[in-house]
């Protein structure tokens, strides 16, 4: 048994020659909810950032996701494509983003903020964090739609043929990472976050961000199909899984750092 999958054009909106496509859609409308999400967040818990600097944490924040998961992808995943072809480096437009890279370039992107507002780096992860899942989600739906990073072959009876997967039923494995990094990560972290401990030490909502998203990711990695121009790196073990590695150990480094500190 196997789902043959939705005809679904990967284009919203098509006007000529001019496209507005669902992974585009799936970003702005992500960082608009977080962006909106976050204000009444700010001014129902009073945390201290105006309106002007709510504007600008959303810009350095947008430029982190856009520039480090594009520059994630180019140097992680483009096995060489893009040395011989500099002038695509930035041509988002034609797909190719990382979210490992994504974080690391939210992560220094809101250091400059921290510095330049002189605002405490972690309280301003954890706002942030809170709805960074939504974009996962609506990312990971928009993956499903462009029948892209789909999974490993099975014989699950919720199977999908993928147009571009060979036609073998395959893990919707974009669906799995919508809803464990997505939805369930969303619920987890705005729970804590009505918790007064949880918002008093600093960190630790970033810290279960972190430590959430890398082992779900590392799990994932295990229904999902390596990427075809990359593979397994040794065994079975993916790039994705080493990348989490990393994440991991930082969230449960900040994780301790946040429980032994005094309240922020």
């Amino acid at each position: 048994m196997y789902i043959d999958f939705p005809d679904i054009s990967p284009a919203a909106l098509t006007l000529g020659s001019f496209q507005i496509r669902w992974y585009a859609l799936a970003y702005l409308l992500g960082i608009l909810s977080a962006w909106w999400l976050t204000k009444l967040n700010i001014k129902k818990y009073d945390l201290g950032i105006s309106s002007n600097q709510l504007d600008d944490l959303v810009f350095y924040t947008t430029l982190g996701i856009i520039l480090g998961g594009r520059l994630g992808y180019v140097l992680c995943y483009g096995n060489g494509y893009f040395w011989q072809h500099p002038e695509e480096i930035f041509a988002v437009w034609h797909g190719g983003m990382s979210f490992h890279g994504g974080i690391i370039g939210v992560i220094l992107g809101l250091y400059c903020f921290a510095r330049k507002e002189k605002f405490p780096y972690l309280k301003i992860t954890d706002i942030v964090a809170l709805y960074v899942p939504i974009g996962i989600f609506l990312g990971r739906i928009a993956n499903f739609v462009n029948g892209e990073l789909w999974g490993r072959v099975t014989t699950v009876p919720w199977a999908v043929k993928f147009p571009e997967g060979g036609y073998l039923p395959r893990h919707p494995s974009q669906i799995y990472e919508a809803l464990s990094e997505g939805v369930l990560l969303l619920i987890i972290l705005n729970l804590l976050w009505r918790k007064a401990y949880v918002r008093e030490h600093t960190g630790f909502i970033s810290a279960v961000f972190l430590i959430f998203y890398a082992s779900s990711r590392f799990v994932m990695e295990f229904f999902r199909e390596p990427d075809q121009q990359i593979g397994f790196i040794f065994g079975h073990t993916t790039l994705g899984q080493l990348l989490s590695l990393p994440f991991l150990l930082l969230g449960l480094y900040i994780l301790h750092r946040a429980v032994k500190s005094k309240k922020a």
